[in-house]
């Protein structure tokens, strides 16, 4: 048999989604994957319902239908103060995660390199092995999660072709400051750098955060790619409808890739999506509030339980440390102990080192996320309590 593809034996499979099925094998509680077990809003649910029922059941518009597009604009226009034609800036795709892999790929030659911050979603690793591109990682330091301006300034070179920022972020829950994005700005204007930007958790802020894309800063407009989806913001990570904004010469690219990856995100929800994008700020004040109750709660069990860890800004997911637990229980690496939990308490977790280039630096570490149901979260912290103290 001739050798099968090399490249893909430079990096794993999904980690969050192996420790999915192994909750599942389990029947324990899943707060490793970042999907909510309660009900998406019925509203959503409805207008799904109704679009099927109308007809709109066969291929979309390869990049978007055309009263998606056209909410979408609106939308980052009041939210994010990013202006862009529906006609020529956006690209719809099959969930952010297309939407990731579509824009590398449109904008990556052989010998780019990409900035990333440390810890990472962990897709972009492996995002930039299939791109073509070779990483460079850039740490946050806990507990506020900051980078060091020298450190961010010394990644960039000539053979710098993008920077991936996520904010807020996924595994720390850090937004990134105003500031922050401007000193980024400034180092992607000296370098002629694109700004790919994961903006996901947008709405999903606490005590006074605020989201700023960086698109709208002066002089990044031309040269950012905004990613983002419904799947966070309206509960329905199944669903499968992300998108893509960027200057029409870089979305012309993208919609070439998008074209011969998926054809087109499905079409009835892109249009139960384009009804979503209109609700009022009721709605997503209600989703603050909803989680920043469960964030504080799961901390607050998480800290009793003896985990440390501080408060995210934003997202639903915690970034603990979990050395004294480790310690007690005589286990040593953050697999391990996910794998010990599963077994002592029933409750899923992510570990820690799947978020790290360098596996060690999250060998104590380990990720819940709280994007669930109350009577979920409430279990979670009675069967906590069964951990040795």
């Amino acid at each position: 048999m001739k050798k099968l593809s090399q490249i893909t034996e430079t990096f794993s499979e999904s980690v969050i989604r192996e420790m999915t099925r192994i909750c599942d094998e389990a029947g324990g509680y899943n707060l490793s994957q970042g999907f909510p077990d309660f009900e998406s809003p019925k509203a959503i649910q409805e207008a799904a319902i109704r679009a099927i029922q109308a007809g709109f059941n066969q291929y979309p518009v390869t990049f978007g239908e055309p009263e998606l597009r056209e909410a979408i604009s609106r939308k980052v226009r009041d939210y994010n103060h990013i202006e862009c034609n529906p006609k020529t800036d956006i690209t719809v795709t099959c969930g952010a995660t297309e939407a990731m892999i579509a824009t590398l790929k449109a904008l990556i030659n052989p010998g780019d390199e990409i900035i990333i911050f440390e810890p990472f979603y962990e897709n972009y690793g492996p995002d930039s092995i299939l791109s073509g591109a070779t990483p460079r990682y850039v740490t946050l330091y806990g507990p506020d999660w900051h980078y060091l301006a020298a450190e961010l300034a010394a990644a960039f070179n000539e053979k710098t072709k993008a920077i991936i920022i996520n904010t807020p972020n996924n595994p720390t829950g850090k937004v990134f400051s105003k500031e922050e994005l401007a000193e980024i700005a400034a180092l992607c204007i000296k370098w002629d750098t694109y700004a790919v930007a994961d903006e996901i958790y947008e709405h999903i802020l606490y005590d006074g955060a605020r989201h700023v894309s960086i698109a709208s800063l002066p002089g990044m407009a031309e040269r950012t790619i905004t990613i983002n989806s419904i799947s966070k913001t309206y509960s329905v990570t199944g669903w499968r409808v992300g998108w893509a904004i960027a200057a029409p010469e870089i979305t012309k690219r993208i919609r070439k890739v998008h074209d011969f990856f998926t054809v087109g995100a499905p079409t009835p929800l892109q249009h139960a999506a384009a009804e979503a994008m209109t609700y009022g700020p009721e709605y997503y004040e209600g989703l603050k509030s909803h989680y920043g109750e469960a964030r504080d709660f799961v901390l607050g069990a998480l800290r009793q339980a003896g985990f440390k860890c501080e408060l995210p800004q934003g997202a639903y997911y915690v970034l603990t440390d979990a050395s004294d637990i480790m310690a007690r229980l005589g286990i040593t690496d953050d697999t391990a102990f996910s794998r010990k939990l599963i077994e002592l308490t029933g409750v899923a977790t992510v570990p820690g080192s799947s978020f790290y280039a360098n596996k060690a630096k999250g060998s104590r570490q380990v990720r819940f996320c709280f994007c669930k149901k109350w009577e979920t979260l409430k279990h979670v912290a009675q069967v906590l309590t069964k951990l040795p103290e």
